[in-house]
């Protein structure tokens, strides 16, 4: 087993994921890392370096593939490629970031998968959208890595004390800083919370290539990842990052750079969202019905923070929208499985009845 190889330990290959190949991956394969992955295919880092490798043939093991997992991988026989790899399992993830598919697929979106820091970059140099942060927030913390808050291009902020204090105010248990690759403000800081695989997180226009590269100067020694300036009109950046790629980097880390997100949908987060907006889910263990819906029953301890003032308004809305998606999106799923699930016994009882009028002829 090559554990203390170079190519996957500097990936995080160890001890732990070592035992948990040799007793679930097929036999004659080998544990790899996928780097990335498009369109049917993808780049996974093994023993021996780096293989392309077909995303697999089995669709309910490898359909949901995604940049970070762990998966066993064999080399295909009698390719017309030379050294052709595909995918024979996915090892169980740690974490997956998970958001709604936005096609009609009853399953959720995987971002990034085995990831252990989420960083929610956001642009301090315009218009702080705090619903957002707080949506991705909800999306880390489901995931089950430690979100970090990374306030960009903090040199050219006009207000960024206060800013700083009103996104910290929004994400408890979270840390929060104001950054700038350009001046090396903040970074320091930022790389030492920043622990195992890291994903960032961001719109477009965040900064997050940039940030990135400033992450990965120490280790590649030169720009990796593409970047591109904001639109001068509405300050809205260009999509420079396509795809995700897993990149290492110093202290035996890793980086994956995602494409900057123009929608996130709740996607069965409702701990994560328990976990966001943790002063009012202690409000609502107060309220005098179990079933209270916080909009005019007596005894609601919430409505009550909300007159008093204890409770922020806009923060009350912004949580009942995520939970109001969240509800909605798990119906949907639940009523697209049920109906996947009903096609599925359709097709089967269609090829029984087939059958059966065989053998009576």
């Amino acid at each position: 087993m090559p554990e203390n190889s170079t190519p996957l330990t500097e990936y995080g290959w160890n001890a732990t994921l070592s035992n948990t190949f040799t007793t679930l991956a097929p036999p004659d394969s080998a544990p790899g890392r996928v780097l990335r992955v498009d369109r049917g295919r993808c780049d996974v880092a093994v023993a021996e370096g780096t293989v392309r490798a077909l995303t697999g043939s089995d669709p309910l093991a490898t359909s949901q593939l995604c940049t970070g997992d762990w998966v066993a991988v064999a080399e295909v026989l009698n390719s017309r490629e030379p050294e052709m790899h595909t995918v024979t399992s996915i090892l169980p993830r740690s974490s997956s970031i998970v958001r709604s598919s936005a096609s009609g697929k009853s399953e959720g979106q995987i971002l990034a998968a085995n990831v252990d820091t989420v960083v929610i970059a956001t642009a301090s140099d315009g218009d702080v959208d705090l619903g957002r942060i707080e949506r991705l927030l909800a999306l880390a913390w489901e995931s089950g890595a430690t979100p970090v808050v990374a306030l960009t291009k903090s040199d050219a902020a006009q207000y960024i004390s206060d800013t700083l204090a009103e996104v910290s105010a929004i994400a408890p248990g979270a840390t929060v800083l104001a950054v700038s690759a350009e001046t090396n403000e903040g970074m320091d800081v930022l790389d030492a919370v920043l622990d195992g695989t890291v994903a960032i997180l961001g719109p477009s226009g965040a900064g997050k290539s940039t940030l990135a590269n400033a992450l990965l100067a120490d280790t590649t020694g030169a720009d990796r990842l593409e970047t591109g300036r904001v639109r001068t009109g509405d300050g809205k950046g260009r999509h420079t990052t396509v795809t995700r790629e897993l990149i290492p980097f110093s202290g035996a880390r890793t980086l994956i750079d995602t494409p900057g997100l123009r929608g996130v949908g709740m996607w069965n987060a409702a701990e994560g969202i328990d976990k966001t907006f943790p002063e009012i889910e202690e409000l609502i263990a107060e309220c005098r019905f179990s079933d209270c819906a916080h909009n005019s029953e007596p005894g609601c301890a919430v409505l009550t923070a909300l007159g008093r003032g204890d409770l922020d308004e806009r923060r009350l809305a912004s949580y009942r929208k995520l939970q109001r998606e969240n509800a909605w999106n798990a119906a949907r799923s639940n009523a697209r499985l049920q109906a996947e699930r009903t096609r599925e016994i359709k097709v089967i009882s269609r090829h029984l009845k087939s059958h059966y009028r065989g053998r009576d002829r």
